[in-house]
């Protein structure tokens, strides 16, 4: 898995960076070092989608998708059979239903 080392933040006064102007003279914020973690944030794989939508589709879109959860890495559509809502009206809907099943919290990173 590919780590990012840095980000290079731009700002509407920081003007566009030419061929000739080096990397370096953009403002960046260092990135710790650290384990990565693995899979998705449930958030970003709930921005994928669009609302309402059925349980059912999700697992044909997303069911393969792996999620960060507080206990490790989990299968999107393994946590999705321990909900007990076939139709997700909203993304917050889908978003809370998923984390009753994989939990709430920060992801371990050790």
């Amino acid at each position: 898995m590919a780590r990012i080392e840095s980000v290079t933040v731009r700002t509407a006064d920081t003007p566009a960076m030419s061929e000739e102007e080096t990397e370096a003279e953009e403002p960046s914020v260092e990135l710790g070092e650290g384990t990565a973690v693995e899979g998705a944030p449930l958030a970003r794989v709930a921005a994928r989608l669009t609302w309402p939508q059925e349980r059912s589709r999700i697992v044909e879109k997303e069911g393969d998708a792996t999620i960060r959860t507080p206990d490790g890495p989990k299968n999107l559509g393994d946590a999705l059979e321990g909900t007990d809502t076939t139709y997700f009206d909203s993304r917050q809907t889908f978003v809370d239903a998923v984390e009753d099943v994989v939990g709430r919290g920060p992801v371990q990173t050790e």
